[in-house]
């Protein structure tokens, strides 16, 4: 592995973006993806249930808590981003990845603010426009995993990972001393 591949694995700042490792940004997205998941389904209730009005506010808070969570998770994805080398297959797929989640965030800020207006349910318009972002969540969310578990992507390099594989205890030292020696 080269030291510009190797660039993509640390972070630019421990603090703001997850020690070496242990990145952060997979951990923030659980947030926008269970909120706006959570707001489907509400979408869908509300409109199976007598009293949809709690379910179509619901819905509504969840959209807007997804799309702050998506931001904060975007900060600090895109400090991953900046260190994966240009012109590489990983560069272009994480351009996708970014871009496919922009838009993303964007068509779910688009329904909340189109349900705004409309207190009494919610209209098909939005629905539609939620089930699609959520489509195109999946395959942002795809290529996201690509990144981390194909191209390894802010992931431990090969031979801290082989360590946790190795038997002896002197194994167990050997991680210690590579770790140590990367600074993490």
């Amino acid at each position: 592995m080269s030291e510009t591949d190797a660039r993509a694995k640390k972070p630019v700042s421990a603090a703001l973006a997850g020690p070496y490792g242990h990145p952060f940004h997979p951990l923030l997205v659980t947030m926008p993806i269970g909120a706006w998941v959570a707001s489907v389904v509400f979408d869908i209730g509300s409109h199976v249930a007598d009293d949809a009005a709690a379910l179509e506010l619901g819905a509504r808070w969840l959209l807007a808590i997804g799309v702050l969570g998506a931001l904060a998770a975007a900060c600090v994805g895109f400090l991953d981003f900046i260190l994966i080398p240009r012109g590489t297959m990983a560069h272009r797929i994480g351009l996708a990845h970014l871009g496919l989640n922009l838009l993303v965030t964007a068509g779910f800020a688009a329904s909340f603010a189109w349900r705004l207006g409309d207190t009494n349910s919610t209209p098909a318009g939005p629905m539609v426009l939620s089930f699609a972002c959520l489509a195109l969540l999946g395959v942002s969310g795809a290529l996201g995993g690509h990144l981390a578990y194909h191209y390894g992507v802010r992931v431990a390099d090969d031979a801290v990972q082989a360590s946790g594989f190795e038997t002896t205890d002197r194994g167990a030292a050997a991680h210690r001393l590579k770790t140590d020696a990367k600074g993490s």
